[in-house]
């Protein structure tokens, strides 16, 4: 998560582990636990059920309701030591990343749903030399396609 001016206002994040794959949660209303919790179980949601395997979140207050977030995605949900940001790398890179788009000390209620939507698309759609140089998108996708039972044609 990353907070705004004042501690006023908050964009949840989602991070894929294995893919970098980004989701950004709409938190309009504010960052309490009600409001995260409802925020993470929609975007949660929207993932197939065999990407929803674990959550590993800091020792934020928002998480409180986590108890009602692992019963609405069955998801197992584990939490950093405090103090211990490295537990969860590829969620602070990102949070770093995003500050290119949202710099500290701005309102983050002035950006809607679709404003995330394409910053997340942006940066799913950036090469990673921790990939290999493919994309999150490229990444999730071949994650997907197996799922879906629909075979990738190759050429050779």
């Amino acid at each position: 998560m990353i907070i705004g001016k004042n501690n006023g206002s908050a964009i949840g994040t989602l991070v894929e582990r294995s893919t970098r794959y980004v989701m950004l949660v709409h938190l309009p209303d504010g960052y309490k636990a009600e409001q995260a919790r409802d925020g993470l179980i929609a975007t949660i949601k929207t993932l197939p059920r065999h990407l929803r395997r674990s959550l590993t979140w800091d020792q934020g207050a928002e998480m409180a309701k986590h108890a009602d977030i692992k019963l609405a995605t069955d998801m197992a949900i584990y939490f950093c030591d405090p103090a211990s940001p490295w537990q969860r790398g590829s969620n602070e890179n990102t949070n770093g990343l995003l500050r290119q788009y949202f710099p500290k000390g701005t309102d983050l209620t002035q950006h809607n749903k679709k404003d995330l939507l394409a910053v997340a698309a942006e940066l799913n759609g950036r090469p990673r030399k921790t990939l290999g140089w493919a994309t999150p998108a490229e990444r999730l996708n071949e994650l997907l396609l197996p799922a879906s039972g629909i075979a990738v044609a190759t050429t050779h």
